[in-house]
């Protein structure tokens, strides 16, 4: 959902599955479904963002199958399992095209 105020054209996604269905599309399939809800719900809405961890390779392919783009690294930025972690970003524009 996106925030309020001065932060409404933005909102931020993320997701977790039960190792029994990693790799089955699960997530991929769900992610292309709310994305392209979000956008005609939330007509302030411009942008959606994901962090994913650095390590977690699987969990990277989700947002590059659905045609979002990886921004960039966000270092030192998320906390996981008692460390501090590296995330990358990724956004998904209303302009931009779904995979």
């Amino acid at each position: 959902m996106p925030k309020s105020d001065n932060d409404r054209c933005r909102a931020h996604i993320s997701f977790v599955v039960g190792i029994d269905y990693w790799g089955q599309g699960i997530v991929t399939t769900a992610l292309k479904i709310a994305v392209s809800k979000v956008f005609k719900e939330f007509p302030d809405l411009v942008r959606i963002e994901a962090k994913v961890e650095v390590e977690n390779k699987g969990s990277q392919k989700v947002p590059e199958n659905v045609g979002f783009l990886k921004e960039g690294l966000l270092r030192k930025y998320g906390f996981y399992k008692g460390e501090i972690i590296d995330m990358f970003i990724y956004s998904f524009l209303v302009t931009d095209s779904m995979l």
